[in-house]
């Protein structure tokens, strides 16, 4: 593997600090980018992931089902073949494992999960992509779903959408920027959307609300929201009307840094 040019801030000149995170060069800092659609919300508050509805965390750690609503996903088929998942054990520590599919049968975890937040396609047959929806969940599964569903991942996707994250123990998260699309085909219809954090111990509160119809919106904060370690954080919506038929897309950018005394 080719070893990365070091930072050109080492030779006395000036490299954007953003930068320097993403490639590894600031000790004990990490950057994170969370990103979730929701293809039709109406006036029922749901979180923003492909899934839909008002996402439901994991009250203790378990041992994940992964499976697909289609045969194709499998180790020899033509659709998605190995997934690797991302989350948090009991203990808010980071873990992740790669599982080969088993199309509608549910495969097991090797690890047990308190958070899941991600879900990446890494292998796949001949058409390059999930066949199915491939879902993390508990339960009894049938026909490859899952009776309690922690991520999904849409056909075709090869990637969770959930605007969702848990902050990690032993770090503090800094958002540095929001990014908010909504579209509707139906005319005079908006959407509130909020971002909220749950602290641990304690419950969801808004840390930032728009109101919006068809646009877009980037909020960059100049100071960064802070976020303690343990923190459940999401974006939610909730439009204005039954029929509102809203697509929404939201992005959470975060940098996250290692707490203590070895900075």
């Amino acid at each position: 593997m080719a070893r990365e040019v070091s930072s050109i801030s080492r030779v006395g000149t000036s490299e954007p600090f953003e930068l320097q995170v993403a490639r590894g060069q600031i000790a004990y800092h990490y950057s994170q980018f969370k990103f979730g659609f929701n293809p039709d919300v109406d006036n029922s508050l749901e979180t923003v992931w492909a899934q839909g509805g008002l996402y439901s965390y994991l009250a203790a750690e378990t041992v994940l089902k992964i499976s697909s609503s289609s045969t194709a996903d499998t180790s020899a088929g033509t659709g998605a073949r190995t997934v690797t998942i991302s989350g948090l054990d009991v203990n808010y520590n980071e873990i992740s494992e790669t599982i080969t599919l088993n199309g509608q049968t549910a495969v097991n975890s090797t690890n047990s999960y308190l958070r899941i937040f991600r879900m990446i396609v890494n292998t796949a047959g001949s058409g390059g992509q999930n066949a199915g929806v491939i879902y993390a969940g508990t339960g009894t599964v049938t026909t490859g779903v899952p009776a309690n569903i922690y991520a999904t991942i849409a056909i075709g996707d090869n990637q969770t959408l959930m605007a969702l994250w848990t902050v990690p123990a032993g770090h503090t998260a800094y958002l540095l920027q929001t990014d908010i699309t909504l579209a509707t085909t139906q005319n005079n219809k908006y959407c509130t959307v909020s971002i909220v954090s749950r602290p641990f111990g304690e419950v969801f509160q808004v840390r930032d609300r728009f109101v919006k119809s068809e646009s877009t919106t980037n909020q960059s904060y100049s100071i960064p929201v802070k976020f303690a370690e343990k923190t459940d954080i999401e974006v939610r919506a909730i439009g204005d009307s039954a029929g509102a038929d809203i697509a929404i897309s939201a992005g959470l950018d975060f940098i996250y840094i290692k707490n203590g005394d070895t900075l």
